[in-house]
């Protein structure tokens, strides 16, 4: 195989890799990073972000038997868990940003790709797991027909978000 040949296939492979990278960290923080984004330079408001999470906690805890200290418990959790994502989320955003650098650049440098591949697979690790914990943490609040109602609404919300069925 020629030289220029062996670089394209090994960019049209970094190329495919970074894009599971950059899925897998979307889908990681998808629950919460929408929260953090102000796309127009407005600040964070803590209460705000707070009370989304207690409303969309309450919607799908409805038609359950779930007490308000359940959903408190399950909203505060779920409100740290986020917090916490935060600096993964901005380190997720610097990584993007530097892939594109990287793969604009005049000469494509595949151990630096390869590199921020690596890192970008890092944090949507980490940002998964902190994100499965808190979700096993609120489970454990709830008794089993609670759970399954929590999660059956939980992932109903977010199909209807992604396909513009918002009610």
């Amino acid at each position: 195989m020629h030289p220029i040949e062996m670089e394209m296939t090994m960019t049209n492979l970094s190329m495919k890799t970074m894009m599971a990278a950059l899925l897998a960290g979307s889908l990681a923080m998808t629950a919460g990073g929408f929260a953090y984004a102000k796309p127009n330079g407005g600040s964070f408001d803590p209460a705000r972000f707070q009370q989304r999470i207690e409303k969309r906690v309450d919607r799908a805890l409805n038609g359950t038997d779930a007490t308000a200290d359940q959903k408190k418990q399950i909203a505060d959790i779920l409100s740290s868990s986020f917090k916490d994502a935060k600096p993964l989320r901005d380190q997720r955003l610097e990584n993007r940003k530097a892939m594109q650098e990287a793969l604009q650049a005049p000469t494509l440098d595949l151990d630096k790709i390869e590199a921020i591949r690596a890192e970008q697979m890092k944090i949507a690790d980490e940002s998964s797991k902190r994100f499965t914990k808190a979700l096993t943490d609120a489970g454990n609040v709830l008794t089993p027909q609670q759970r399954q109602a929590f999660f059956k609404n939980w992932n109903n919300h977010d199909h209807e978000r992604h396909h513009g069925k918002r009610g």
